[in-house]
């Protein structure tokens, strides 16, 4: 079979992506803080595979390192199935070239799927998933066979990546088909049910050894020999057919039209009573832009029904329960919140010239964003609640404090980010991202650090028979967001930020 017009498609691809992202870069408003934030995450994945090695135990081959060489295939099983579910929740992974500018300079599919496997890692779980990894194996195994076990890790990983591409391709050609969205629901909601029973039956350990990925561990911990050669090139062949075959669903779908965008696009939506103030008709406004947007509406779903669900099956307890609303929170900031003025994008010209005041425009987006949270979050947690039992007074003001708390938090901070750092996107696209996929990473680990610290000091608070002790610990934190968020809007009042900020989502 002739293979002249698949390597041409492969080679322009490459070039392509090539100068895209030479592109990208040369849009780096800041690039000596750029070249600072990549070299940090730089640091801290070498420091995720080498630090681990020197702690006391490690490479003994017993306790706790024995376990960690135990857990290494199903934290690889792992690492494979949150590819797949972060890559089908972005709808086939991020866009290296928007939407809107592909009207005019048109890629090809192949050099979209290349360039949504570049900035797959760009994503907080996948991060901290991939150092954990990287962590295990290095506490782990001993340091004469480290560099051979860290390499085939690395080439697992990213192997585990192009899997997940695949797969996310291949559900994204399907839902745009006549029936497709209705199919990916349906399968969507039986695989959650599945892994909720397996969970129940305990059998999940087994489900994730199924997969082989012993096979390769074993080639790992004797070094450099024959074993290892192997098991890499096993990873190598998964990783390049993973690869090409990535291209195949992606061209497929790029040939149907997205239905669920063009059905929100093309909708007709007939007119309402008028509201009662200008706030009601800017909360209104702002409203229908969010909930009718198909990336807000997926992203709901995954974030209040993918975290409840996990917790559901786990069992947790309702001190537990309160890691929960910070992290459905965070997520929920990052599909818009964290630049929440490219929602009104060149409406926003339209928007300014209205006659109200900017300090209620101010208001009813955060009034709309702080909603959205909420309902996110309190989905979770009613979920989470279902085998938990009924709570003590304490684990239920200690919950409630916190689910409070760490949404005002991230509001407050949304807030301020969408002010300080606006950027130009069109979120019409399932896979678009309200901020380049750099900046979102340093958002995503500023709220993960910050929502997860607080509720933990909330979870401590939970296990103290006092639940008043809650309600006091949680007033000097609802105070401090409620000061940042006045500044916030200090800011967005001033004529000349606001001004900057509409010139700017509105290019």
């Amino acid at each position: 079979m002739p293979t002249a017009a698949s390597w041409t498609e492969v080679r322009r691809a490459s070039e392509d992506v090539r100068h895209l992202i030479a592109f990208r870069a040369s849009g780096v408003r800041r690039p000596l803080v750029f070249a600072s934030v990549v070299s940090t995450f730089a640091g801290l994945t070498i420091a995720a595979a080498v630090v681990p090695s020197f702690i006391e135990g490690a490479g003994s081959q017993e306790d706790y390192a024995l376990d960690a060489v135990l857990l290494l295939p199903t934290a690889m099983a792992g690492l494979m199935f949150l590819s797949v579910a972060s890559a089908i929740a972005s709808g086939g992974g991020r866009e290296l070239l928007s939407r809107e500018h592909g009207v005019a300079y048109p890629v090809s599919p192949t050099t979209d799927h290349l360039g949504a496997l570049l900035l797959a890692p760009l994503n907080i779980a996948w991060l901290i998933q991939a150092w954990m990894l990287l962590g295990l194996t290095a506490y782990g195994l001993d340091t004469d066979t480290l560099l051979a076990a860290q390499i085939g890790m690395v080439v697992w990983i990213a192997a585990a990546t192009a899997m997940g591409q695949v797969v996310a391709w291949s559900v994204e050609a399907v839902r745009r088909t006549d029936h497709g969205i209705v199919a990916i629901r349906l399968v969507g909601a039986t695989v959650a049910l599945l892994a909720v029973g397996l969970q129940l039956s305990g059998r999940v350990g087994t489900t994730l050894d199924a997969l082989q990925t012993r096979w390769l561990v074993v080639g790992f911990v004797d070094g450099f020999n024959l074993r290892w050669v192997a098991s890499v090139g096993v990873e190598l062949a998964i990783l390049v057919v993973a690869v090409a075959l990535g291209a195949v669903p992606a061209h497929l779908a790029a040939r149907r039209q997205p239905r669920d965008e063009l059905k929100v696009e093309s909708g007709s939506y007939p007119a309402r009573r008028l509201p009662r103030s200008p706030f009601a008709g800017l909360v209104r406004t702002d409203r229908g832009s969010v909930w009718r947007a198909v990336p807000m509406r997926r992203g709901l779903a995954v974030l209040a029904i993918g975290p409840g669900l996990v917790a559901l099956a786990g069992g947790l307890t309702w001190s537990q329960m309160t890691i929960l609303p910070g992290l459905v929170a965070s997520g929920g900031a990052l599909l818009f919140g964290v630049n929440a003025w490219c929602l009104d994008h060149r409406g926003s010209l339209w928007r300014e010239s209205l006659p109200v005041s900017p300090a209620a425009v101010f208001g009813a987006r955060a009034w709309v964003l702080t909603e959205f949270l909420l309902v996110a979050s309190f989905t979770t947690i009613v979920l989470a609640g279902l085998r938990a039992g009924p709570p003590t007074s304490a684990e239920l003001a200690a919950l409630l404090c916190t689910w409070v708390v760490v949404v005002l938090q991230v509001v407050s901070a949304a807030m301020r980010w969408s002010s300080r750092r606006p950027f130009a996107v069109d979120l019409r696209s399932a896979r678009a991202t309200p901020a380049p996929p750099v900046v979102m990473v340093g958002y995503s680990t500023k709220l993960a650090v910050t929502t997860t610290l607080t509720s933990l000091i909330f979870s401590g608070l939970a296990m103290v028979d006092a639940w008043e002790l809650s309600v006091i610990v949680a007033v000097p934190f609802l105070t401090w967001s409620l000061v940042r968020m006045l500044h916030a809007r200090d800011s967005w009042t001033d004529p000349v930020q606001r001004a900057r900020v509409v010139t700017t989502v509105a290019g």
